[in-house]
């Protein structure tokens, strides 16, 4: 078994990120003089999938335009969230309907995802499929994060997600997902986070932890000092 696609989701405000996000699309940000979302598709194509799929719903044209005006080496399809905004599990959801996988790779363009991510995100894959898995997160604990403000949201004992009082691990952003897991979840806009608090209830919600120092666009302040590395 492997993950033949991916999706990138794009479709957000990136209030945190005013007043940078007021004229560009927070996924269109760059560092170093490369787009967060180009760094994003640089990974996935590392990993060898050839089709990627990203929402969008603010400024959805300037990312029509970046993706229309760029060569990746895989397929992309833009799918648009519709005159409302989805959330995340709503937003996956509509992504679903354009693909025919069991099994998705998903990313929040708002870490740096850089190619070191590459060997961890294929032994999470491994994980996932060895064990039958429906649902596994890519989890850091906190000391390895850039920013310092960032609270946990998670513990890990065996690559079985709880909630308690430590939560010294944060999600990163990077996820697979069966879809029959949102079969269940009929509303339009809901957020991912329904899903994983119903699998943790149940003891189904599973994490890989990775080892790489995590840098997140939080907000303007985060970015200044990204700029400076």
């Amino acid at each position: 078994m492997k993950i033949n696609t991916a999706f990138i989701l794009c479709a957000g405000f990136g209030k945190r990120l005013n007043p940078l996000t007021l004229d560009t699309p927070k996924p269109l940000i760059k560092l170093n003089n490369i787009t967060v979302l180009e760094t994003c598709i640089n990974l996935i194509e590392s990993l060898g999938i050839q089709q990627i799929i990203i929402n969008t719903f603010y400024l959805r044209d300037q990312i029509h335009s970046f993706i229309n005006n760029k060569e990746f080496i895989s397929k992309i399809l833009i799918v648009e969230d519709g005159n409302k905004i989805l959330d995340t599990g709503g937003g996956i959801n509509n992504m679903l309907k354009h693909t025919n996988e069991e099994n998705v790779l998903i990313f929040n363009p708002d870490t740096i995802w850089k190619k070191n991510y590459t060997n961890e995100i294929i032994e999470m894959e491994k994980l996932y499929f060895s064990n039958q898995l429906k649902n596994i997160l890519l989890l850091v604990k906190k000391e390895l994060s850039f920013d310092k403000n960032l609270s946990g949201d998670f513990d890990l004992i065996d690559n079985l997600i709880i909630k308690n009082n430590d939560r010294k691990f944060i999600y990163t952003g990077c996820q697979i997902i069966n879809r029959k897991l949102l079969s269940d979840y009929k509303d339009k806009n809901f957020s991912i986070s329904n899903v994983w608090n119903d699998l943790i209830k149940k003891k189904e919600l599973y994490g890989f932890e990775t080892t790489e120092k995590f840098y997140h666009l939080t907000d303007l302040e985060t970015f200044k000092k990204l700029q400076d590395l």
